[in-house]
């Protein structure tokens, strides 16, 4: 499905703009024609992330607030035709210190969102949801019908954020969509992740690669075909009220990842448990793999990276950053 025509000359709000997807999302954005106003989380040092590049562009506006500010909310999605909200605080292991942070900016955050898209009149809400919150597959592939398990604080907060967003679908008739990636990977990604967390070793010279457990299994997809799948459902009308995976079908286990990740990188080394990267007991989630049928059927889209081309581009772009990750160090 071409969505360059569809996005000429709109203007878009994109919530969470300076991060790994949100910023891959921004790019894609004004590549197809749009024009982007991009709200990013205030920091008084004045950093935009993934945004630097883009400071100078006329065709973005970059907005600096807080989601949980219902004004400068407000502000952000007044005049926008499409409101693709990214915004959160992520990060399982986090989440078991400081929980209440995540309902504050996850689910009254979205909350936020939700009004001022409904008081705004927007065309399309995009709201982003996360697999984490199917908790250890039941039965797979995991349809959108699948039983929701907190097995997380974060995971919890997300399934409040996704219902507050459908709420406003059943209740205002808000034109909503709430998108529910699996793991996205890809350039840009932060060291908290497991594939960035695996080549930042391996690109370090690192001889051992530590992990926590390597027997769950994941559904990874390259982030500029999870940023190709947000756009294109917000121009899907059957998507109207509707949760959509986003996902590639396939799964592969963190052991194998790694091993996967030690060839795409060229390096030599083996793999360690390491017991502060394990999660609490009940707590992990053993295996994540979508079903993509909804996205494929009603939107057209499908992934166009393989993981092995999508593991050799995360590669390159790690070793050209290291000195953005401390690959000795356990990011929470």
């Amino acid at each position: 499905m071409s969505t360059t025509s569809s996005w000429a000359d709109r203007t878009v709000l994109v919530t969470g703009a300076e991060g790994f997807i949100g910023s891959t999302l921004v790019d894609l954005l004004l590549d197809a024609g749009a024009r982007v106003r991009a709200f990013v989380h205030y920091k008084p040092y004045a950093e935009k992330g993934h945004l630097a590049h883009l400071l100078d562009d006329p065709r973005v506006e970059i907005l600096a607030g807080d989601v949980r500010d219902p004004g400068r909310v407000a502000d952000a999605v007044s005049g926008c035709d499409t409101v693709f909200h990214l915004a959160a605080l992520i990060g399982i292991p986090y989440s078991y210190d400081s929980p209440g942070a995540y309902v504050q900016t996850n689910v009254v955050g979205t909350e936020n969102i939700a009004e001022a898209c409904r008081r705004h009149s927007v065309r399309r809400l995009v709201h982003t949801s996360t697999s984490e919150v199917y908790g250890t597959a039941l039965t797979a592939p995991i349809s959108e019908e699948h039983p929701l398990q907190p097995q997380s604080p974060y995971s919890a907060s997300k399934i409040g954020a996704d219902m507050m967003a459908l709420s406003h679908w059943h209740a205002f008739e808000l034109p909503v969509t709430v998108v529910r990636p699996f793991n996205t990977y890809g350039p840009r990604q932060s060291a908290r992740a497991v594939i960035p967390t695996i080549l930042a070793q391996l690109h370090s010279g690192a001889r051992e690669i530590k992990l926590g457990s390597l027997t769950p299994t994941r559904d990874f997809t390259y982030v500029s075909d999870t940023a190709r799948g947000f756009m294109a459902l917000a121009r899907c009308d059957r998507a109207l009220g509707q949760v959509v995976n986003l996902g590639t079908g396939q799964e592969i286990s963190i052991g194998d990842l790694a091993q996967a990740l030690i060839r795409a990188s060229g390096r030599d080394a083996r793999v360690v448990v390491d017991p502060s990267r394990l999660r609490p007991s009940g707590s992990e989630v053993q295996r994540l793999l979508s079903d993509n049928g909804r996205a494929r059927e009603w939107a057209g889209w499908e992934p166009e990276f393989t993981l092995d081309e999508g593991l050799k581009r995360t590669s390159q772009w790690v070793a050209e950053n290291l000195d953005r990750f401390a690959p000795g160090r356990y990011q929470v």
